[in-house]
């Protein structure tokens, strides 16, 4: 399996890829010391890239995209791409953090909701993985960081010389942060999405069976329905209607 290959889900370019193979490639970036960065798709940010074409260049742009969503490893599948497998963002988050822990790789976390749950994270992975290297963190603000603040964020990073820099401030603007560092952050940088909250104990996730029947967006959604109820009802069925037409009658998008 080519790490490189891609395949168009609607819009997106996903990497057909498995879960070695991504933490290979990830490492591999990290030895060659590149600035790049990972997105973490799933069917919010396949319809997103299909609502903007600057987000879609983004995303396309990016070093790596798996497939972290249920929904976007079966289209894959039904695509042809018969070796392409689920690659969870939390499973990769966990696999780096034990990378870390064996090896000394260095780990940045960027976002959060707030100081103390980046806190909460960085004592419950210690714990998970009593020899990770975590040395660098920062909660954001909720608003546009001044130019002063931005370059302090990138001093900081690259002062600290981190390898890989976990960014958890949700989808777009993860994916747009991450794109907008590229070539300033000395790292490669995963959009991580709610793991931080996951991690921290804030939020819970879905059970396994839930995760492969591809309903992981279901139990979010009673979790939190006053926050979620409008993407969910928006873009799933957008996302079936849209794929339907790919699958079924082989139209282009892009």
């Amino acid at each position: 399996m080519d790490v490189n290959s891609q395949c168009d889900v609607i819009t997106m370019q996903v990497n057909v890829t498995k879960q070695s193979k991504t933490l290979s490639k990830i490492h591999d970036l990290v030895i060659e010391n590149v600035s790049a960065y990972v997105c973490v798709s799933n069917v919010h940010m396949c319809m997103e890239t299909f609502d903007s074409s600057s987000f879609r260049q983004v995303v396309n742009n990016a070093d790596l995209v798996i497939a972290d969503g249920r929904p976007i490893y079966w289209a894959q599948k039904l695509l042809g791409n018969k070796d392409a497998e689920q690659v969870r963002g939390q499973d990769i988050t966990n696999a780096l953090c034990q990378l870390s822990s064996d090896t000394g790789l260095r780990i940045g976390l960027y976002g959060g909701s707030s100081a103390d749950v980046l806190n909460k994270v960085v004592t419950n992975l210690s714990q998970q993985y009593p020899n990770i290297k975590i040395i660098y963190q920062y909660s954001p603000p909720f608003r546009v960081l001044t130019e002063e603040e931005s370059s302090k964020v990138i001093n900081d990073i690259n002062s600290a010389q981190v390898d890989v820099l976990f960014v958890g401030i949700g989808c777009p603007k993860q994916e747009i942060w991450m794109a907008q560092h590229k070539g300033k952050v000395n790292a490669v940088m995963l959009g991580i999405g709610a793991a931080f909250d996951f991690i921290a104990g804030t939020k819970k996730h879905a059970p396994r069976w839930m995760q492969k029947m591809g309903l992981e967006w279901l139990f979010r959604l009673l979790s939190e329905p006053k926050r979620l109820w409008k993407r969910y009802l928006k873009q799933n069925p957008r996302f079936i209607w849209y794929f339907l037409q790919q699958w079924v009658f082989n139209k282009k998008f892009n």
